[in-house]
């Protein structure tokens, strides 16, 4: 599954104690770090801390919006979770009185605290998140497990953090078909860009799911799918409504979809394409914590954090200056967001960016997408070293525990397989 989504390799050549992981979902919790928005007693946004079991944030937000008899367009969020975990969370409820929100009642979801303000709260808008893990089942006895995780632990310490892949995740927990929609679309394939997302069965998901997707794609009868998909297939149903009245319209079936849906199949895309440049650069022995010749590195914005509007290109005079900044978390290597209007880096890390993109038959010009205009990207670089702070990583009960800090944008899958060394 990994390879599907470009990644391929680790950082790391410590031994990996394997394991399983999202065992449960409270083997995986998140905790949202955010500024969030000034308290106003006038203010005609609700902003709510809730704690969510085993959802998708796309679901989630859909049956929020049912509850309370409004248009998601008025639920805010500052950035998507894992669906198989405990995940604690602020969304913004705009005109919706703080009342409603707290008596909400949604099956695995709890309103912890509310308040009104008078700014919502917008994708991004967050320093991070806090995770505590925990893998169960591992493959080596507990001996064995102590000694990898200590000198894996070791190992990310002195290099600073760990390879920024996309996890699997960022792709679809259960159907990681973001990125084969979202191919589709830049190249102008909308009936297969459909047809990935409705149909499509994938071997190893739920017997249902295969079973309805197995028939649609070798019947093409969308009517008898609107029957047959059960419906919690919301997403789907919305498209297959569609079609049923305009066969032939499958621009108009993406359109369908939320706003956020539809930037994530291109996202999906840019992402994977990024997973797999980081992942030749690893392949290849380039470090990914300190620069070489030919680099772009973000400088720390004000809050500390990878500033991606801003570049500086890494040559041979300025080489042992940029590698220093880096080394103190003030700077930060970059890797290619490929859209519209690229930054390539120079040197073997351009090379490489180039190569794959190449290998993938696509221009600029096919990010800017005139069907949707709204999730035409002109891409930008993102840092491909994920930073840490406060990790613990301890053997308890025969498992691994894990608890650590990320920046937002970081995948915490991503930095569990070092240590199991499994997909």
């Amino acid at each position: 599954m990994e390879r599907d989504v470009g990644i391929v390799g680790y950082l790391t050549s410590t031994p990996g104690v394997g394991g399983t992981l999202k065992d449960a979902p409270e083997d995986f919790v998140v905790e949202e770090i955010s500024s969030p928005p000034p308290p106003s007693a006038e203010g005609r946004f609700t902003v709510a801390t809730i704690r969510v079991r085993n959802w998708e944030t796309n679901r989630l937000v859909r049956e929020l919006a049912r509850a309370l008899h409004v248009s998601r367009r008025r639920i805010g969020f500052a950035g998507t979770k894992d669906k198989h975990a405990v995940t604690t969370r602020l969304f913004s409820f705009e005109g919706i009185p703080i009342d409603a929100v707290r008596e909400l009642h949604l099956k695995d979801v709890e309103v912890l605290d509310a308040f009104c303000s008078d700014r919502p709260l917008e994708i991004g808008g967050l320093a991070g998140n806090r995770f505590h893990i925990v893998v169960k089942n591992l493959a080596v006895d507990e001996a064995t497990a102590a000694r990898s995780v200590a000198e894996t632990e070791r190992a990310l310490r002195l290099i600073g953090g760990f390879p920024s892949f996309f996890g699997v995740q960022r792709f679809g927990s259960v159907r990681p078909i973001t990125h084969v929609v979202g191919r589709h679309i830049v190249r102008g394939e909308f009936r297969e860009a459909v047809e990935a997302y409705v149909a499509n069965p994938l071997e190893g998901e739920d017997p249902e799911s295969y079973e309805v997707r197995s028939a649609l794609r070798d019947t093409g009868d969308v009517r008898q799918a609107l029957r047959s998909y059960p419906r919690a297939y919301g997403f789907e149903k919305a498209i297959l409504n569609r079609l049923a009245t305009r066969p032939e319209d499958f621009v108009g079936a993406l359109r369908a979809l939320p706003f956020n849906l539809q930037m994530m199949f291109v996202h999906g895309y840019q992402s994977f394409l990024f997973n797999r440049i980081l992942s030749e650069r690893i392949r290849r022995g380039l470090p990914i914590h300190e620069p070489v010749a030919g680099d772009l590195v973000l400088p720390a914005d004000l809050r500390g954090l990878p500033d991606r509007s801003r570049t500086i290109e890494v040559t041979c005079d300025n080489l042992e200056r940029a590698s220093k900044r880096c080394r103190e978390g003030k700077a930060w290597v970059s890797g290619i967001l490929y859209g519209s209007e690229p930054e390539w880096a120079g040197g073997e890390p351009g090379q490489i960016e180039k190569a794959v993109v190449a290998s993938e038959g696509i221009r600029p010009e096919d990010f800017i997408i005139p069907e949707i205009p709204r999730i035409s990207s002109k891409g930008t670089r993102r840092e491909i070293l994920a930073p840490m702070r406060d990790l613990v990583a301890r053997l308890e009960g025969g498992n691994l525990s894990l608890a650590f800090e990320l920046t937002r944008g970081s995948y915490a899958t991503s930095l569990v397989r070092e240590f199991t060394k499994s997909e």
